[in-house]
């Protein structure tokens, strides 16, 4: 199946000052993972409400399509461009965002920490790509 974001209905029991919520892993059907849009009509708007995952115990990662947004992990706020990853291994983590742009659109993805990934790929396609902790980082 292919969607456009925007084609997938949108959540419509949320208040007024809700951003517009594309709730893809119900839509879809999906099942390994929590999958939903989130896009902003104005500058401000809550995109992800203030919340851990300890009660889950979720892995969560943003990822912001277009605009920009602000988010607080613990506190701690950075800008975020179109094009970058927001990755919250940590269910513990304190997580807030709120769009800097109308527009701006929000790919959230989440699911339970498990040992391993079971991937599919080879090992060895891996082999001279850096990890995260090895990286550059946005700065605040």
């Amino acid at each position: 199946m292919i969607r456009r974001i925007s084609d997938v209905p949108r959540v419509t029991d949320g208040g007024a000052d809700d951003p517009d919520w594309h709730p893809l892993t119900h839509h879809f059907g999906l099942t390994a993972f929590g999958l939903n849009a989130f896009v902003a009509r104005e500058v401000g708007q809550e995109l992800v409400g203030d919340h851990d995952e300890t009660g889950s115990g979720q892995e969560e990662v943003y990822v912001v399509l277009e605009g920009s947004a602000r988010f607080w992990l613990d506190g701690e706020a950075t800008d975020v461009p179109a094009g970058s990853v927001v990755v919250l291994r940590d269910p513990a983590t304190e997580r807030r965002a709120v769009s800097l742009e109308a527009g701006t659109a929000l790919l959230a993805v989440g699911g339970p920490a498990r040992p391993s990934f079971p991937s599919t790929w080879a090992a060895s396609h891996f082999d001279d790509v850096a990890r995260a902790d090895d990286g550059p980082r946005l700065s605040a």
